[in-house]
């Protein structure tokens, strides 16, 4: 066995044995006096040695409370939280979402936190960030767990938002087949999970179902017009499996199914990098450089800022109309319109630059919403220019963010 010893103590010891040495080598036995004195001075430098190890010792003790200190300080104090609404164990829920960190379930986690509910998030951060979700962590109610829903995986809730699935496409085109595991036997193991917990599950479905519509525009009733071996069929597919899943579960098992058929959405805490229009126009023009738009332009889009989103999909949750629902904003507009108001919002000398069109891009999309009216009393309420203005301002920071303490904790969309 080794013993560490400091320089003080081993210095002590030297001493020590050369004044030993010393005393023994004088020419006559010592007496009782001399005796004494050395039971003194041995005494004196037991003191001293065991003097200087209790100094160390504070010493130690010092710097790990300093560490300590500097430790506690990285976790949100009580205080830090946002105030959320007071729940008993009678109605407070406890609700898992997948694909919490991302983009949708990011802001879903801030409302239902703030309504009172105990959240838990997976996410496996292939498009998620933790950052997403930093405000809430630490906080009782809050519970993040790094995971791929392709794995199986047990819990204990009383709802489930699946929405884990990347969304835009050069994110789901990047591993197709991992896309269309995500969206088929990930959601498996979600509708097992709420058949055996006898939880009811909301399946985060897109628009992308209707493909390249030839309805205008696009009621819950069409079947779509999707190329099932096109470039984004790992996406639009795997969505209508899922679709056909959540029905087969809810058929058989007597599962509580929920599907949103979700349309274009926007705002703070869009990847950068996700390859959507909203995000390319913001971050071209605030960088100055051209504004890409593939094709001529005219293709339209409809978007939905993600506050009205939410509140949607927390409407359909609770609601009683188990089939599938539109989710967007019918505000139709063209992407050559849309790249000119963002360049007059942002300002700059951005050109616009035409690409050659992208395979299967859908040329008209825009939602009929009448039966969430009717079922939800649901619409969207945000105007587009006040949400591209939250956006814009967003992409702003996180362009001229330096250092990770510039944190998320501002982009709360909603109040307690």
């Amino acid at each position: 066995m080794f013993v560490r010893f400091s320089t003080s103590f081993l210095l002590s010891v030297v001493v020590y044995s050369v004044y030993c040495l010393d005393t023994t080598e004088l020419s006559e036995p010592p007496g009782e006096h001399d005796s004494q004195t050395s039971c003194k001075i041995k005494d004196e430098m037991k003191g001293g040695i065991k003097q200087l190890e209790l100094e160390e010792a504070q010493e130690k003790i010092r710097l790990l409370e300093d560490r300590l200190e500097e430790l506690a300080s990285r976790i949100p104090s009580h205080q830090a939280y946002p105030q959320i609404k007071f729940r008993t164990f009678k109605d407070r829920k406890r609700i898992l979402i997948t694909g919490g960190a991302g983009f949708v379930g990011s802001h879903l986690v801030d409302k239902l936190m703030l309504d009172g509910h105990e959240v838990i998030v997976v996410d496996n951060y292939f498009t998620g960030r933790r950052r997403n979700v930093e405000q809430w962590l630490g906080h009782e109610n809050f519970e993040l767990l790094h995971h791929d829903i392709v794995a199986p995986l047990y819990l204990e809730v009383d709802e489930i938002y699946h929405l884990a699935s990347p969304a835009s496409p050069p994110h789901y085109m990047y591993n197709p087949v991992k896309t269309i595991k995500t969206n088929t036997v990930g959601t498996v193991n979600m509708l097992g999970l709420a058949k055996r917990v006898k939880a009811r599950i909301l399946i985060g479905s897109t628009s992308e179902v209707y493909g390249d519509p030839e309805v205008h525009p696009q009621p819950e009733s069409y079947w779509g017009h999707v190329n099932p071996i096109g470039p984004r069929a790992c996406y639009d597919e795997g969505k209508r499996v899922a679709e056909t899943l959540a029905y087969a579960y809810e058929k058989q098992s007597n599962v509580s199914v929920r599907v949103a058929r979700i349309f274009n959405t926007y705002g703070p805490r869009m990847h950068t990098n996700d390859g959507r229009v909203v995000s390319n126009f913001i971050i071209q023009a605030l960088q100055g450089d051209p504004l890409t738009i593939y094709g001529n332009g005219e293709q339209t889009r409809s978007f939905q800022y993600v506050s009205d989103l939410v509140n949607g999909l927390v409407a359909l949750m609770e609601g009683d109309y188990s089939q599938p629902i539109n989710i967007g904003n019918p505000d139709e507009r063209s992407i050559l319109t849309f790249a000119n108001s963002i360049k007059e919002m942002v300002g700059g000398d951005s050109s616009i630059e035409h690409l050659p069109p992208v395979e299967d891009d859908p040329q008209r999309r825009r939602p009929l919403i009448d039966l969430a009216k009717k079922v939800l009393n649901w619409e969207p309420t945000i105007p587009l220019e006040k949400g591209l203005e939250k956006t814009v301002e967003y992409f702003r920071r996180e362009l001229g963010r330096k250092k990770h303490s510039e944190r998320n904790l501002g982009d709360i969309e909603f109040n307690p």
